[in-house]
C-alpha cells in the first residue's frame, strides 16, 4: 500500500470502533448493548452452554463463622446495652440479620454442589448442560459458584458493575466469568438459558429478578417454564403475601403455582431433578 506524500499511519483520523470517547458516550449506547449481547452469546456457544440453573439471593448474606464473628465484635463495642446510641442499634441489628440469613449461604452450597454432581453424573452426550448460574457477586452468589467448584464443576457467573460491588467472585472459571454494565443485559441472559431458578432469601435485585422471570412466565412470553424454586418459607412467607395478591384479584388462583416454597437442600435438589429429568431426559 502506497502513503500520501508526507503521511503516516499515526496521522489518520481515528476509526470509529476504536474511538472510546465516541463508544462510550449516549449515542453509543445501542452498540454498547448489542456487545452485551453478542459477546456473551459467542463465549456460551465456545463453552458448549446451553442450560444453566440459576441460583439467585441477597449479595449480603454470609457464612455462619463471618456472621457471628462479626456479631460478636459488634456486641464488643457495645459499652452501655440498655441505652444503645443510633449507630449501635443499627450495627447490631445488621450483624444480628446477618446471623439469621447465614444458614442460607450453606444451603446454596449444598444445593450447588448437589446439583453439579448430578449433571454431572449425566451421560456424556448431557455433561455440559445444567450448569451452576449466579450473578457472580458475593453472599447467595458466591455460595452457588462455590459450591459447584467443590463438586469439581464449572459454573456461570453474570456479573454487574456497581459502586459497592466491583469483580467478580473467585469461584468461578475464567471462560465463564461475566460483566455486565446492564441490568436488563444481564437479566436477559439469566432467563435465556434458565431451565430452572432458586431464589434465596434477598433485597431489591432478588425481587426484581424472581417477579421478572414470573411476569414473562405469566405472560407466556417463557415456552418452556421452569421450575421457580423460592428457598426459605419463613422468609417468602413473611415478605410475599401472594395469597393478599389472590385476595385482591391482581393475580389468578393458578399464578401461585408458579413457583414452589421449599425449606430444606433436599426437597428443593428432588423437585429440580425430577422437572429436569422428565422435560428434558426421558
Amino acid at each position: 500500500m502506497t502513503l500520501p506524500h508526507d503521511s503516516s499511519p499515526e496521522d489518520w483520523p481515528l476509526k470509529a470502533y476504536k474511538n472510546l470517547s465516541f463508544l462510550n458516550s449516549d449515542p453509543a449506547r445501542s452498540i454498547r448493548v448489542l456487545c452485551e449481547m453478542t459477546e456473551p452469546d459467542l463465549r456460551f456457544a465456545e463453552q458448549k452452554v446451553k442450560d444453566t440453573i440459576v441460583l439467585f439471593g441477597s449479595a449480603r448474606t454470609k457464612t455462619i463463622e463471618v456472621a457471628e464473628k462479626e456479631l460478636t465484635a459488634v456486641q464488643a463495642t457495645i459499652k452501655d446495652p440498655e441505652n444503645l446510641t443510633a449507630q449501635e442499634k443499627q450495627s447490631l441489628h445488621q450483624a444480628e440479620c446477618a446471623v439469621k440469613s447465614a444458614p442460607y449461604y450453606n444451603a446454596a452450597v449444598q444445593l450447588s454442589e448437589s446439583l453439579t454432581r448430578w449433571s454431572m453424573s449425566l451421560p456424556k452426550e448431557h455433561q455440559r448442560r445444567f450448569l451452576i448460574c449466579s450473578g457472580g457477586g458475593p453472599g447467595i452468589m458466591e455460595a452457588a459458584n462455590l459450591g459447584a467448584r467443590n463438586a469439581g464443576g464449572k459454573s456461570v457467573g453474570l456479573g454487574i458493575s456497581l459502586p459497592f460491588e466491583q469483580g467478580v467472585n473467585e469461584y468461578i472459571p475464567e471462560e465463564l466469568k461475566f460483566e455486565f454494565h446492564y441490568f436488563f443485559v444481564r437479566k436477559y441472559w439469566f432467563v435465556l438459558l434458565a431451565k430452572a431458578l432458586v431464589a434465596f432469601p434477598g433485597g431489591f435485585g432478588t425481587m426484581d429478578e424472581l417477579f421478572e422471570t414470573l411476569t414473562l412466565v405469566q405472560t407466556k412470553k417463557i415456552v418452556e417454564v421452569p421450575p421457580i424454586v423460592l428457598f426459605g418459607s419463613e422468609f417468602w412467607n413473611e415478605v410475599c403475601d401472594f395469597g393478599a395478591l389472590v385476595k385482591w384479584g391482581t393475580i389468578s388462583p393458578e399464578d401461585v403455582d408458579l413457583f414452589k416454597i421449599v425449606d430444606t437442600v433436599e426437597v428443593a435438589h428432588d423437585y429440580i431433578v425430577d422437572c429436569l429429568t422428565k422435560r428434558f431426559l426421558s
